[in-house]
């Protein structure tokens, strides 16, 4: 071989390996939006969104940036109010708990949100982040898109709104809303540096000091334009505030800043990315002027100077077999309820390696059934799968494997008439309609659920299997889309919910699930 050509394959290897050593945008393809994002001492904890799941306001670690895996939850129950526990055919998909602020103060750390379900702001303190346990105060009113901060002087404020800003003190150690202390607002129009032609208005306030300078990240998304990074910077809290437009690019916004021990900076935002969700970005960021100046040239970099990502299992997803040793949690911390659960119908204990899943009362629809036992889909690929017992359903019974949203889709057992049969239904249309059944004479029955996020197809496809080997597709494609009603990313959930039948003796069947596994791949029939 000429050295020529050697020298050139060598080089072309090494530029691929290093490329292959190196963290790449998003960081994590998955739904993790509103992040909020603290560093104590080499170690980074960042909190999100999870609105109407339970437990909620979920707390991850990472020694790198890149690399997280959950720690735990702030709060096991937000609110038991109807909305939070789909009782009396109320639900709240879309609210509960929102963007959160997370802080470190005096050896304490706090995790705050706000919820339109409760009408309060939740304020949630413990000494130790990854084991708790938390405390909680909350107070009224609920402020919108808050940001906590601890400033200097030892005095305690909140930053709030959406377009008009407004600053309210609390008391020192955040308890509440300090006495004799009016709110006041701090920028009119926080949406002007980037127009104010219409559109959403700028909120998503997150608030941090660098060198005696106060810097407001909030995002604004301009009609006809897109998600943007605005900053806003004082030498007062209080003002005056001088605004500008800090990043603009394929709506990479809302987040704020974080440093690295060794003195590096970074912007953690996130991006609207379909069926999957909201899914956190990094962008360097260069000071000049005493502006943070976000991205290279203005634009979000795919490949970024952290170590490459090991992959989302098992710290933000990952399989479960249902078996417990001694000591053990219930469910590990990659599994969330559809709403507020009822704790008397599941249990991993009732039968060894097994979820069991009862029923104690008829539901109208999927989306108004209690105790769907849910995680998180990721991109750009993934496929659940579960083996369903259904030898203990009752008349009216559905259960098995979904993917949750607005649009949902199903596979799974229903039991009608003392006959069983796998059966996909699909809300692509917005109302569930049955698309296939199939009789089933045994007992169980393997369910599996493909999602295909690439280029943002966000199509799933449906399988089942009678002896765990042979796939057999069911149904019909469903197409994934991003609802607002529901405002997070389609969710795998294993699920079971009686359905009113004629010949219905009484409630308390119930389905066992054998395991669930997830792969960061489509593994096809």
């Amino acid at each position: 071989m000429p050295f020529r050509l050697a020298l050139t394959i060598v080089l072309l290897l090494t530029q691929i390996l290093a490329v292959a050593q190196t963290a790449r945008n998003p960081v994590i393809f998955a739904d993790v939006p509103d992040m909020a994002m603290i560093r104590v001492g080499d170690t980074y904890y960042m909190s999100s969104t999870t609105m109407h799941l339970s437990p909620g306001l979920p707390i991850m670690k990472s020694k790198d940036l890149v690399n997280w895996q959950l720690v735990g939850y702030a709060y096991d129950t937000l609110t038991t109010v109807d909305a939070m526990s789909l009782n009396n055919g109320k639900s709240t998909y879309g609210r509960g708990s929102w963007a959160s602020s997370l802080r470190y103060h005096n050896g304490l750390y706090y995790a705050t949100t706000f919820a339109q379900t409760s009408g309060r702001t939740h304020i949630y303190t413990t000494k130790n982040i990854e084991k708790g346990p938390w405390k909680e105060v909350s107070l009224k009113p609920s402020y919108h898109d808050h940001s906590l901060f601890f400033d200097d002087d030892g005095r305690t404020y909140l930053i709030y709104g959406a377009g008009k800003l407004r600053l309210v003190e609390l008391n020192a150690d955040a308890s509440g809303v300090k006495p004799g202390t009016p709110e006041q607002v701090i920028i009119e129009n926080a949406s002007t540096p980037s127009g104010t032609g219409g559109g959403l208005p700028a909120e998503g306030s997150q608030l941090f000091k660098v060198k005696g300078k106060y810097y407001l990240f909030n995002i604004s998304w301009p009609r006809g334009g897109m998600r943007t990074v605005i900053i806003h910077r004082a030498d007062k809290i209080t003002g005056p505030w001088e605004g500008r437009v800090a990043l603009q690019d394929k709506g990479v916004a809302q987040g704020g800043l974080i440093d690295t021990p060794d003195g590096r900076w970074f912007a953690y935002l996130f991006r609207d990315f379909g069926g999957v969700g909201r899914i956190p970005y990094l962008v360097p960021v260069k000071w000049e002027d005493g502006w943070p100046v976000l991205g290279e040239n203005g634009k979000v970099p795919e490949t970024l100077d952290l170590p490459a990502s090991e992959g989302l299992i098992p710290g933000i997803v990952n399989s479960d077999e249902f078996t417990r040793k001694k000591g053990d949690p219930a469910l590990p911390l990659v599994w969330q309820w559809n709403h507020n659960p009822d704790n008397a119908l599941w249990s991993v204990s009732k039968r060894k390696g097994f979820l069991r899943l009862k029923t104690d009362r008829t539901d109208t629809s999927f989306v108004m059934a209690r105790n769907t036992l849910t995680q998180r889909t990721i991109g750009p690929e993934c496929t659940g799968s579960t083996m369903l017992d259904a030898s203990n359903l009752k008349d009216g019974d559905f259960a098995g494997l979904s993917l949750l949203q607005k649009n949902y889709g199903l596979v799974g057992v229903k039991m009608e008439n003392g006959a069983k049969s796998i059966v996909m239904v699909s809300a692509s249309s917005g109302k569930p309609v049955e698309v296939k059944r199939v009789p089933l004479s045994q007992r169980t029955v393997y369910l599996k659920a493909e999602c295909d996020f690439n280029d943002r197809k966000d199509i799933a496809h449906f399988f089942y299997s009678l002896d765990g080997k042979a796939w057999t597709a069911i149904g019909e494609p469903l197409k994934m889309p991003y609802t607002i009603p529901h405002f997070m990313g389609y969710r795998f959930g294993l699920f079971n919910y009686a359905t009113a039948s004629a010949v219905r003796p009484e409630t308390g069947g119930f389905a066992d699930f054998d395991y669930f596994r997830i792969t960061p791949t489509l593994s096809g029939k």
